[in-house]
């Protein structure tokens, strides 16, 4: 028997960075979750760990009321892995496709603190180099900077940092930490990646509110354009 509608159960998939998570939810609360930290190998984990949660739960696909997917920016290929896989199941099963921004999944994870500190969140996910994707978030978790691409340099957070508090969330961290550990409104915590654990809350209020994605047109944030090269050794020859 499916949960009531204000209870459904959603399938949550986080697969922009580097571990690749599997959560399901009845309304808000995560009745079971999975995780695989193994870097660029998402196209081979995710389905069976989606069939060994759902297994493990003792909840048939058919149950699914809803399915959710973290959007970017992140990696190009865990966010086409997810995606595609979040829209096939959502094909199949004849149910609404949800998304959440990727950075906003990585500041639900320091929502008790930012409120207990009275503190907005700086989410950053790892972008290479010195390089982060990040934004800012108030200790509702509403958005207050756009996503951008940020090269870590000195004084970057100054402006920020000079309003008050700010918890700095994400693998991004370890990247920041000469930059900021001395600032006295900075609020570092552990390196860390986004995960499906953390989606319940701001999923079901999407459900409720029937902000479902379009699956003709949905496609992930790169935020970068995706950019795909031919290695060296294949390139043919000049002349032929």
């Amino acid at each position: 028997m499916n949960p009531p509608a204000d209870q459904p159960l959603i399938l949550a998939l986080e697969t922009a960075a580097g571990v690749c998570s599997v959560g399901v939810f009845q309304g808000e609360v995560l009745l079971g979750y999975t995780e695989i930290h193994l870097p660029q190998g998402h196209a081979r984990t995710l389905a069976p760990s989606i069939l060994h949660l759902l297994k493990m739960l003792k909840v048939t696909p058919s149950a699914l009321q809803a399915v959710a997917v973290s959007s970017g920016p992140g990696s190009y290929t865990g966010l086409r892995v997810g995606t595609s896989t979040a829209k096939g199941l959502c094909l199949a099963l004849d149910i609404p496709l949800l998304s959440l921004p990727t950075l906003e999944v990585l500041a639900w994870q320091a929502a008790d603190l930012a409120r207990k500190l009275n503190a907005r969140i700086c989410p950053m996910l790892d972008a290479r180099r010195m390089e982060v994707f990040t934004s800012l978030y108030d200790k509702q978790i509403q958005q207050l900077q756009p996503v951008k691409a940020l090269v870590l340099e000195e004084n970057v957070f100054e402006d920020i940092l000079a309003d008050g508090p700010i918890i700095f969330v994400g693998d991004g961290v370890e990247k920041a930490t000469q930059l900021l550990a001395e600032h006295p409104n900075a609020w570092l915590l552990s390196p860390s990646y986004p995960s499906a654990k953390f989606m319940g809350t701001p999923l079901l209020k999407k459900y409720l509110a029937r902000d479902f994605e379009s699956l003709d047109d949905f496609a992930p944030f790169y935020l970068k354009e995706v950019r795909i090269t031919t290695p060296k050794s294949k390139v043919p020859p000049a002349g032929n």
